[in-house]
């Protein structure tokens, strides 16, 4: 018996591969072995997309140090390189997880501006009937995924699309935003990209708004409007954010280090940026050592 479900899992794991970059867990599927239950309970920065439906029951994520609850028909996303700590899964908890990669994202026929979260809301609530078509999605790619021998790619791909354009307009609905392809925010969208893309080389605004097409008076107009901050301001938050990431979870690196990863000329104005920004030293959010030699 050990031997055939041995075989089985080799089957599924073989299946998943097969189809690029998409995985999913659940409770018909979950993670199994106890030294794998205990890897991904701990912090991680995310590599791919990463996306848990609720179907029922209560759970409380921590992203980017932000503790995060959840119940019933309520969704959470994030992006690479968020740091991501899951809580062990209560025994009542019927979920759905999904994780994808940008190659995966970049197979699809559309985009989703839902994933670069330009209304800064990574959680979301389906009604009734979008959580049934979403639960009914979620079955079939997990059925694919498993299947032996594999699923075509293109089938996957085609129920993955429509997964997220279930989340897409649900993310977009009652936000105050009729047209989720309006021309603002398609910007605004790009606008996230292109500080994702060259953060640790710190363009100038005037740089970031030349690549977007854009005047600089047009690309605050269009920041704010959507961060209600400036195109300077986010992007410094934007740093800090990382810098708060990489000091925490990155290991040994030293604050001078971090400022020169991060594309600071000046170790000490990133130190005073960093204080201002956050009203603690970088130092602070180094991990604690223990020092009593137990």
């Amino acid at each position: 018996m050990r031997q055939y479900m041995q075989e089985q899992k080799g089957k599924n794991e073989r299946a998943q591969q097969d189809v690029p970059g998409i995985k999913i867990r659940s409770n018909d599927n979950p993670y199994h072995a106890p030294d794998m239950q205990s890897k991904v309970l701990q912090p991680r920065r995310l590599s791919a997309y990463f996306i848990i439906l609720i179907e029922s029951g209560t759970i409380t994520y921590n992203l980017d140090l932000q503790d995060i609850p959840l119940t019933d028909g309520q969704l959470l996303f994030a992006m690479p390189n968020q740091i991501l700590t899951p809580p062990a899964k209560p025994d009542n908890l019927k979920y759905f997880k999904l994780l994808f990669d940008e190659d995966t994202l970049a197979l699809l026929p559309q985009q989703f501006a839902f994933l670069v979260n330009p209304l800064n809301a990574q959680t979301l609530e389906l009604d009734t009937a979008a959580r049934e078509r979403a639960v009914t999605i979620f079955g079939i790619l997990n059925q694919l995924l498993q299947s032996d021998p594999p699923a075509d790619t293109e089938i996957v791909l085609a129920y993955l699309n429509l997964l997220l354009s279930e989340f897409n307009s649900a993310y977009f609905k009652n936000k105050g935003t009729a047209n989720i392809l309006n021309t603002n925010l398609s910007k605004f969208v790009e606008f996230k990209l292109v500080v994702e893309t060259y953060l640790t080389e710190q363009p100038s605004i005037n740089t970031i708004a030349e690549k977007l097409a854009l005047s600089p008076n047009s690309l605050y107009r269009i920041v704010k409007e959507y961060a209600g901050t400036s195109p300077k301001d986010y992007f410094t938050n934007r740093l800090i954010t990382e810098a708060q990431r990489r000091l925490r979870y990155s290991g040994n690196t030293s604050v001078k280090e971090l400022a020169y990863e991060l594309g600071f000329n000046d170790p000490d104005y990133f130190s005073r940026l960093f204080k201002k920004s956050t009203g603690k030293s970088a130092s602070d959010f180094l991990p604690k050592q223990d020092l009593s030699g137990k």
